[in-house]
C-alpha cells in the first residue's frame, strides 16, 4: 500500500488466466494478417490486400472474418479445392492478373451464399470450370482469358452470372469455328451463333458413319453366310452323285408276266 492509500501496480491483483489471455490476444494480433500482406480497415470490415506480392499459391492464414480479399497481380497458377472454405464472410475476391490455368471443382466451396464478386480476368483459363463456378451467385469477371469457344463453354456461360461491365471483353482466343477467333464471344452468341450446333453436327456425322459401318458389316456377314451355305449344298450334292447306284430288288410275291 502506498503512502496515498493506493495500491502500487505491482500489488494489483491479476485475474486468473490473465497473462494467458493477454498472450493469446497478442498472438491473435500477430496472426491476423498474412505475411507480406496489408490488412487496412475497410468500412469497419476486415480487408486483406495481398496484391503484387509474388505469391505462387493462395495464403493459408487468411483471417476467417475477411470480407474483401485481393490476390491480384501475383503468380498463382492453380486454385485447389477448399482454398477459401473457411472464409464464410467473404464478399469480394480478386484473383485477376495471375497465371491461373486450373481451378478445382470445389475451389470455392463455402462461398456460394455470400460471395458477391469474383474477378478471374487476365488469367490463363482456356475452359470454364462449370463445377466450380456454377454454384456461385456472385458476379464473375472472365475477360482477357485465352478461352476456347466451343459447346462446353457456351453451356457453362448459360449457368453463370457474368459481370455486365466486363462481359463484352470476353473473346474467343481459339474456336471450333475459326471465323470467330479474336471476336467477342457475347457478340457472336447474340447474333444467333451456336457452337453446340457444330458439336451436334459432328456427332450426327459420326453416328451415321458408325451406323453405316455396322450395316456394311451385317451385309458382308449375310453374303458370306449365303455363299457358305451354297458351297456346302454343292459339295453335298456332288457327294450324293458320287455314291454307287443300288439295283432295285424284285418282289417275289409279284405275279409273273
Amino acid at each position: 500500500m502506498g503512502p496515498t492509500g493506493r495500491q502500487s501496480p505491482s500489488s494489483l491483483p491479476v485475474p486468473a488466466g490473465g497473462p494467458c489471455l493477454l498472450l493469446l490476444f497478442c498472438l491473435r494480433l500477430g496472426a491476423s494478417c498474412p505475411q507480406n500482406c496489408q490488412c487496412p480497415d475497410h468500412a469497419g470490415a476486415v480487408a486483406v490486400h495481398c496484391s503484387a506480392r509474388g505469391l505462387q499459391e493462395v495464403p493459408k492464414d487468411i483471417p476467417a472474418d475477411t470480407v474483401l480479399l485481393k490476390l491480384n497481380a501475383n503468380k498463382i497458377a492453380r486454385i485447389p479445392n477448399g482454398a477459401f472454405q473457411h472464409l464464410h464472410q467473404l464478399r469480394e475476391l480478386d484473383l485477376s492478373q495471375n497465371a491461373i490455368e486450373t481451378i478445382g471443382p470445389a475451389a470455392f466451396s463455402g462461398l456460394a451464399g455470400g460471395l458477391r464478386l469474383l474477378d478471374l480476368s487476365h488469367n490463363r483459363l482456356r475452359r470454364i470450370p462449370k463445377d466450380a463456378l456454377g454454384k456461385l451467385s456472385a458476379k464473375i469477371r472472365l475477360a482477357h482469358n485465352p478461352l476456347h469457344c466451343e459447346c462446353a463453354l457456351q453451356e457453362a456461360l448459360w449457368e453463370l452470372k457474368l459481370d455486365p461491365d466486363s462481359v463484352d471483353e470476353i473473346a474467343c482466343h481459339t474456336s471450333v469455328q475459326e471465323e470467330y477467333v479474336g471476336k467477342p464471344l457475347i457478340q457472336a452468341l447474340d447474333s444467333g451463333v451456336s457452337f453446340c450446333s457444330v458439336h451436334h453436327k459432328t456427332t450426327d456425322v459420326a453416328m451415321l458413319v458408325t451406323m453405316f459401318g455396322w450395316f456394311a458389316m451385317v451385309i458382308t456377314y449375310v453374303v458370306y453366310y449365303v455363299r457358305q451355305n451354297q458351297e456346302d449344298a454343292r459339295r453335298h450334292l456332288e457327294y450324293l452323285k458320287s455314291l454307287p447306284s443300288t439295283p432295285v430288288s424284285k418282289d417275289p410275291t409279284s405275279p409273273a408276266p
